[in-house]
Parts: C-alpha cells; sequence; structure tokens
C-alpha cells in the first residue's frame, strides 16, 4: 500500500472540472436525470459497462448518443480534430441477428487472394447495444468476451478493443413480449443496472418545449472534454485512496447478497 501512488487535489480538480463538462453537455439532452447521468459517468470513468432497464421513449438511446457526441475523438494518428466525436456504434438487437453481426467476420479479397478481417460494430469506444435481451442467448454470448478482457477472439486470433470501450446497453422489462433474459454470466459484465423513469410534471413541460433542440443531437452537442480525457479520469479512478473499513463494508454486502434470507 505504501508504494501506491495516490491522487492529488489539483488532479482531483480537473477530473471534477471534466466530470461536469460533460454532465451540463449531456443535460442539455438528458433533462431532469442528474442522478442517472451520474450514474452513467460512474461507470464510464470505472471503467465498467452499464445496462439501463427502462419502458421505450424514456431517454436510454439519447443518453448513449449525446454522451458519445461530447467526447471528442482520436485519430489513427494520435491528431485530434475539432468537432470529430469519439466512435459510436448503435446495435439493434433482434431475434435474427447473429455474433458475426456484432463481432465481424473474414472476407475473400479478390487482389491478394486472401482472407481479410472485417471488424464488426463493437470495435468502437462506445457501443450502444439496444435492447440487447430481443437477441437470442447465444447473440448475447458474444458481448462476454470483449466486455471482460477488452479483446474479441475470432477463429484462433485474438483482436485487441480500444483502450477507450464502452457499452451501454438497454433492455425493456421481462414481462415485454419477445425478450430474453440476460444470463447471469452477460449480467456480471455490468458495472450496474439503472431505470431512468418518468420525468417530473415540469421537466415533462421544458422537454416539450425544447423538444426540437433535444432531437436534434449532432446540432446539440459537440464535445467538451477529449478521448485522452478519458483516460485521464480513469487513471485518476485508480488512485483514489479507500479506507480499510470501506473495503470490509462492501465485503460484507457482497458476501450477504450470496446467501438466501433467513
Amino acid at each position: 500500500m505504501e508504494n501506491v501512488e495516490v491522487i492529488g487535489a489539483e488532479e482531483v480538480a480537473l477530473c471534477k472540472e471534466k466530470v461536469d463538462a460533460l454532465t451540463a453537455n449531456i443535460g442539455k439532452i438528458i433533462r431532469g436525470k442528474d442522478l442517472e447521468v451520474m450514474k452513467v459517468l460512474t461507470a464510464l470513468v470505472a471503467g465498467g459497462h452499464i445496462l439501463l432497464e427502462d419502458l421505450p421513449g424514456l431517454g436510454k438511446t439519447s443518453m448513449a448518443k449525446a454522451l458519445a457526441f461530447s467526447i471528442e475523438g482520436q485519430h489513427i494518428d494520435g491528431n485530434t480534430a475539432a468537432d470529430s466525436h469519439v466512435s459510436f456504434k448503435r446495435i439493434q438487437f433482434t431475434p435474427d441477428l447473429l455474433p458475426m453481426d456484432l463481432i465481424g467476420t473474414y472476407i475473400f479479397d479478390d487482389r491478394n487472394k486472401d482472407f481479410i478481417f472485417k471488424p464488426g460494430p463493437l470495435f468502437s469506444n462506445i457501443v450502444l447495444a439496444d435492447e440487447i435481451n430481443r437477441a437470442s442467448p447465444k447473440v448475447q454470448s458474444a458481448l462476454l468476451e470483449c466486455m471482460a478482457e477488452n479483446q474479441i477472439t475470432v477463429g484462433e486470433k485474438t483482436y485487441p478493443l480500444d483502450e477507450f470501450f464502452f457499452v451501454i446497453a438497454t433492455q425493456n422489462p421481462i414481462e415485454f413480449e419477445g425478450t430474453y433474459p440476460l444470463p447471469a454470466a452477460q449480467l456480471d459484465r455490468f458495472f450496474m443496472k439503472i431505470s431512468f423513469g418518468y420525468v417530473s410534471r415540469e421537466k415533462e413541460i421544458e422537454i416539450y418545449n425544447d423538444y426540437l433542440q433535444i432531437n436534434r443531437i449532432p446540432q446539440t452537442i459537440h464535445p467538451v472534454i477529449r478521448y485522452e480525457d478519458i483516460l485521464m479520469l480513469r487513471r485518476g479512478a485508480e488512485k483514489v485512496y479507500i479506507h480499510p473499513e470501506i473495503i470490509q463494508a462492501v465485503a460484507n454486502i457482497a458476501r450477504a447478497t450470496r446467501h438466501d434470507a433467513g
């Protein structure tokens, strides 16, 4: 413990500045849900993934888009371009979806007379797995390796994903027709599950009045932090000191969930 670097006051202030900028920017689209937005950003900074469970039309997809458009991307050569956001892919999960639709596949290159790998949408910075519980368990399992190990194995070759890889999965409540419950192994890959719920009457009226602005995310949302800032935030989170009593409390809570009541 003596050799572990602990985050300093200046770095804490810088991290707070970046998170506040993200929160305010996303708030232009997601109204009246500051706590829920903060939970999403907590998962992002902690290097986890998040599951949003709610009824249709409550802002789950808009949350993912607003986040992606708020972060300036990084080009392959390491240079950034103003107003160019991080790579973002939306995957609409349906019963006929195949694992190769997510991870990619090998295609034959006539020019070189050889097979080349064509990456799927999972090779992105932010991936929106929309209505994940509408796809079969076989397709859902295609996410297991990439969410746990930040890599994808196709055949005998393993491809690393970007250091900044964040999955936002959405699902409708299980009682909805045509849904498959997520297996325990898949649920374990998520940092947390949250529900947006309905906004207050005042916020709902505000949304009606600002509908055009809210509905035009590419025009409303512009990058306020950089790709490198996300990596900086994650490194900062790793240096936060955790008191031994907090660790013991977390262990007690975790152990309590593994036993039946009584």
